[in-house]
């Protein structure tokens, strides 16, 4: 009997053109294009003269990145949920993809690891970032030889190219990321719900990261003593078998009080408690009498969106951002770019918005700066070293802004 012909299939997700040979896809480049069709009759005619390693001499960079995000999706999971590595993988294979993803993988070298790492560097990409996203690049191509998809040579090949030096490119620099000024912090206080502004306050007050301040329990707190203990369910350096306790004293346990609930196991901060909260608040400085349609108004029994039991660290950021757009007073054209204008115009306004949220805008990893500059003011680099659950104090000098009145102070004496 004689074998079926593989069918020239649609991937919808990508848009690509795929094809299935001996249980494994292979992705053609976009879905009807004439180079797609080619290469689907290559691989086919391949496989009916019964050769099995054409297949993957043909798989090209699309299709190596189709599969390697499958793989990265299963992968990268922490709590049952998908890491932000998913993502970070994701944009850096975008930029290979756009040069070069209908070249074979086995062809792509140094070189095109280089032009993709220029192509970076003319879309304004940090320097810092590109390493990162480089070195993800590396990481597809090693998973991919140890599925043995690709010679072993073309990842030895790839690591010859070194990472991008600070001063030896044009490549630009990342600004640090410096302290929170106090009137900043404290203009977006009017705008920002009671839990998000707690948060705040918190992450001054221990040098917490973001992360760990949005999923505080009950259950996680160990009341005993008189300065409380926290003990994150889920942090940054776990994946190292390391332990983080954040410590809370007077201040931090009166903010926290204010939170606690009945059920342990319930978010201290929920954007769902800020919500009814709000709706509470407009209620009651309602200027006008409901409308007898108004009160027959009944909750959608599946609304398109509900609030979550405790924030994301995204929307924790985007609740900063928005406040500090208020308060500062963004322009509205910034705001809201519409999209009935000239795309050049559009294009313009945006770079303007980008721009001026750059230079009122702040966000809440900085708040980690702010606590760990004080605690280096009062305490030295060891005890801000310690608090802020660093392994060592070369990681702390990047959080810590160094104290110059100090040195100004000794030199006016000695100097």
């Amino acid at each position: 009997m004689p074998r079926r012909k593989p069918s020239y299939l649609l991937h919808k997700s990508t848009g690509q053109a795929r094809v299935r040979i001996n249980g494994q896809d292979h992705y053609l480049g976009t879905y009807g294009s004439p180079e797609s069709r080619a290469r689907y009759a290559e691989l086919v005619e391949a496989w009916f003269e019964g050769s099995g390693g054409v297949a993957r001499r043909q798989l090209t960079i699309d299709g190596l990145c189709v599969l390697y995000m499958q793989h990265a999706q299963k992968h990268y999971r922490k709590n049952g949920r998908q890491t932000d590595e998913v993502n970070n993988i994701r944009v850096a294979l975008r930029h290979v993809v756009a040069g070069f993803g209908t070249m074979r993988a086995r062809d792509f070298g140094p070189k095109a690891l280089k032009l993709t790492r220029e192509a970076m560097i003319k879309a304004g990409c940090v320097r810092a970032s590109i390493n990162r996203m480089i070195s993800r690049i590396k990481g597809m191509f090693r998973w991919a030889v140890a599925e043995e998809l690709i010679p072993p040579e073309n990842l030895v090949a790839l690591q010859a190219l070194t990472g991008l030096r600070y001063g030896r490119t044009e490549a630009r620099e990342s600004a640090p990321v410096l302290p929170v000024p106090t009137e900043d912090i404290e203009a977006i206080q009017p705008f920002v719900s009671r839990q998000v502004w707690a948060m705040i306050q918190l992450q001054i007050l221990t040098g917490a990261r973001p992360g760990e301040i949005v999923i505080m329990r009950g259950a996680d707190l160990n009341r005993q003593a008189s300065t409380w203990e926290y003990r994150p369910r889920s942090h940054k350096t776990e994946h190292h078998h390391r332990s983080r306790v954040i410590f809370l004293g007077p201040r931090a346990q009166e903010l926290v009080s204010g939170f606690l609930k009945a059920d342990p196991e319930a978010y201290l901060f929920s954007p769902a408690d800020a919500e009814r909260e709000r709706d509470a608040e407009r209620r009651r400085n309602r200027q006008t009498p409901m409308t007898p349609s108004q009160r027959a108004r009944r909750p959608l029994r599946r609304p398109r969106r509900t609030p979550g039991q405790y924030y994301r660290v995204s929307a924790y950021g985007q609740a900063i951002r928005k406040a500090c757009e208020t308060a500062f007073e963004m322009p509205q054209e910034l705001r809201n770019v519409s999209q009935s204008l000239p795309v050049n115009q559009q294009k313009n306004l945006r770079e303007r918005a980008r721009q001026w949220r750059k230079d009122h805008c702040w966000h809440p990893h900085q708040l980690r700066h702010n606590a760990g500059t004080e605690l280096r003011r009062h305490f030295g680099i060891e005890a801000a070293r310690v608090v802020l659950g660093h392994a060592s104090a070369v990681t702390t000098e990047i959080y810590a802004e160094r104290d110059e009145s100090r040195a100004r102070e000794i030199m006016s004496k000695i100097g």
